[in-house]
């Protein structure tokens, strides 16, 4: 380096300006730093039951669970509908024109 690049850089380094930091600066840097590290906190039970369903090991849980749960409802159904038919059928065949 010859002395007119050292003169030049040192010209440099003097006319970089140092920005003056904001009021409190370093405290909302470590607030921020907290806040991002803090847990998220759910908005409602619906969204804390949604993301626990979603997670990988419930999630399979989950799909049972409702299916086991609709395959129960169904059947409750279809007996009830089977049990309206069975009565229907029976009422026609005992009195055919009381169903009118």
């Amino acid at each position: 380096m010859n002395s007119e690049d050292a003169k030049l850089q040192n010209l440099l380094r003097a006319s970089q300006p140092m920005p003056a930091l904001p009021p409190r600066f370093q405290q909302n840097v470590w607030r921020r730093i907290e806040d991002s590290e803090a847990p998220a906190i759910s908005e409602s039970w619906l969204d804390a039951l949604a993301a626990l369903i979603l997670r990988p090991r419930f999630a399979v849980t989950a799909a049972v669970v409702l299916l086991l749960a609709g395959i129960s409802i169904g059947t409750r159904e279809g007996r009830q509908l089977a049990r309206q038919d069975a009565q229907m059928n029976y009422l026609a065949a005992v009195a055919p024109h009381a169903i009118r």
